[in-house]
């Protein structure tokens, strides 16, 4: 019986694309794997028990609520077949679509997805053949997540979220780690994902260190919220600046001035980022600090400790000051992530955490692809490029 859960994830969920590729996939390669128990053997495999053969494809579109999926169903030379999961067609969707599903919030849980199989009414299928479908999902995923980083990426976006999982007999809460950069042509892309007890020092340091492994260089600045165990691993790291999302801090900050205050604290604050130079800035921040201090001088020292932090941006071209001063960047991507772990609610395990917050990542870097519009100009990122060979040229006087 196909879970409720199950179908009210297909429902609820935004990723189209990924999805109709996904049951596209894996629809394949239930047919492969269901003509393979009718035949007595794989494809182009050599077998003493093999009772029959293929004999081609024949092609035909499935309407999905996922979009159009174009199979290739088997032919056999001796006798027919047809996926019984065609018909009837709804029922058939919600539990094609329910697998996939399943591959990516359950853990390779042959259990299952085989009674999700059947539920579709094929048969023959063992739950080996079953776990080696969802393992193939995985693959598509683990091969994003794990690629090669070519190039410059200047500006790095890390940021973690929180979700529950069990361990031990135990719920707890971990952490996900995600990393959004721009790369020197001006694109975003999704660097990375891990999973991890808590944000650490060390957790960061690592997962920085598995970034520079896969090839990430060129970083020059690093835009957070304000952990010290990441500004840390930064520094060690990566050698680069570190800018503290200034939103995160003014939130901190106005804690601080009362509600009668917050509005013209806010505003005093505020004026410090209007200037088109970073000297400018660091001086006009200092004398809203003096000014504040005497009312509100615990509000006064942390601005007097953050100044270099929060004023990092500054230093870097004004086209992207509005990009870079903050995590906002990335609130959309959270709150997809946060909107899909919240349906699971508690997961099995780890590896269902990647293999469904990492096909959402996957689904949104392929969406900013084939964005025609770059993130940021060919003309304000060449400057920061550590290759002078593929800088644009000066304009000519």
């Amino acid at each position: 019986m196909i879970s409720p859960n199950s179908v009210g994830m297909l429902e609820k969920s935004a990723d189209a694309d990924l999805l109709r590729e996904m049951v596209g996939f894996a629809a394949q390669r239930l047919m492969e794997l269901e003509v393979e128990s009718l035949t007595g053997a794989a494809h182009g495999e050599r077998s003493p028990e093999r009772i029959n053969h293929r004999n081609g494809y024949r092609d035909r579109d499935w309407e999905t609520r996922a979009g159009t999926v174009e199979l290739r169903i088997p032919k056999l030379r001796k006798g027919s077949y047809f996926p019984a999961f065609l018909e009837p067609r709804r029922m058939a969707e919600k539990a094609l679509a329910a697998v996939i599903q399943e591959a990516y919030v359950q853990g390779v849980s042959t259990r299952s997805v085989d009674e999700l199989v059947k539920a579709m009414g094929m048969t023959g299928i063992s739950k080996s053949q079953v776990s080696r479908l969802c393992v193939e999902i995985d693959d598509k995923i683990g091969a994003f997540l794990d690629r090669p980083l070519e190039g410059d990426w200047p500006y790095l976006w890390p940021d973690a979220t929180y979700v529950k999982v069990r361990q031990n007999g135990r719920i707890v809460s971990v952490a996900v780690i995600v990393a959004v950069a721009v790369n020197s042509d001006g694109r975003r892309e999704v660097l990375g994902l891990t999973v991890g007890a808590s944000e650490a020092e060390t957790f960061w340091t690592a997962f920085l260190r598995t970034l520079a492994r896969r090839g990430l260089r060129g970083v020059k600045l690093v835009i957070s919220d304000g952990h010290e165990g990441l500004k840390a691993a930064v520094a060690k790291v990566l050698h680069a600046s570190w800018q503290r999302c200034r939103v995160h801090f003014m939130r901190n900050v106005l804690a601080h001035a009362g509600k009668q205050g917050r509005r013209v604290v806010a505003a005093f604050i505020a004026t410090a980022f209007a200037p088109e130079d970073a000297e400018t800035a660091r001086s006009q921040w200092r004398q809203v600090a003096d000014q504040i201090r005497p009312k509100v001088a615990k509000l006064a020292a942390l601005m007097d400790a953050a100044e270099t932090d929060v004023l990092a941006f500054m230093s870097f071209p004004k086209d992207h000051r509005p990009k870079i001063h903050s995590t906002n960047p990335l609130e959309r991507l959270n709150g997809e992530i946060k909107r899909r772990t919240e349906v699971v609610g508690i997961f099995p395990n780890e590896d269902a955490i990647t293999r469904l917050v990492g096909a959402i990542l996957l689904e949104q870097n392929d969406e900013w692809a084939v964005q025609r519009a770059r993130y940021m100009t060919l003309e304000t990122i060449a400057p920061l490029n550590d290759d002078p060979f593929v800088k644009l040229p000066a304009a000519a006087a």
